[in-house]
């Protein structure tokens, strides 16, 4: 045991200041991302998703982090990686739709034009007139669920909500009347 302490002191010694500097910043994020979901009155399950990005994130720093500081063989490491990639390519490349959708929910969450409750017009040629004015009842990782005004329940994916035009409207019907008006 000795010996091994003596032979990889440094590398053990960085790896546990890198989890240490990793693990106040992951809390620091954590508290910041709290900090904006409070402040902007966001959905608690909304801002407890986007912590779990985060968190993801950091692993992710502190593998290639523990990688880099270990030495592993960069020729080794990149068969492997190259093989990984090349399926998770294949299935990324199957389900891009997810991963935008994934994307837009974090910028969603970042950007908050609107939160559960809201109620808004989406400016979709495909949905027909009939059914452009929702409340929004849930924002998830993928989709948003939307409720039209005679009860139906649609659920609308999170990319669509970035690339169609959306407008907030007033919180109930009577409001809007009196808006017209100035």
């Amino acid at each position: 045991m000795e010996t091994l302490w003596q032979e990889y002191q440094n590398e053990i010694i960085t790896s546990v200041v890198t989890m240490l500097v990793l693990l106040f910043t992951r809390f620091l994020s954590i508290q910041a991302i709290r900090r904006v979901g409070r402040i902007s009155d966001l959905d608690k399950v909304r801002t407890r998703l986007i912590i779990k990005y985060v968190m993801v994130g950091h692993t992710l720093v502190f593998i290639v982090a523990l990688i880099a500081i270990w030495g592993v063989s960069i020729r080794d490491l990149g068969i492997i990686l190259s093989s990984v990639f090349a399926v998770i390519g294949v299935a990324l490349f199957a389900s891009w739709s997810i991963l935008s959708n994934v994307t837009a929910g974090v910028i969603l969450f970042f950007s908050f034009p609107f939160k559960i409750g809201d109620r808004i017009r989406v400016l979709d040629k495909d949905l027909g007139e009939d059914f452009t004015e929702f409340t929004i009842e849930d924002i998830r990782a993928f989709h948003v669920h939307l409720r039209q005004p005679g009860g139906s329940l649609i659920t609308y994916p999170n990319n669509l909500l970035l690339q169609k035009a959306v407008a907030l409207l007033p919180s109930t019907p009577e409001d809007s009347e009196g808006s017209e008006a100035l």
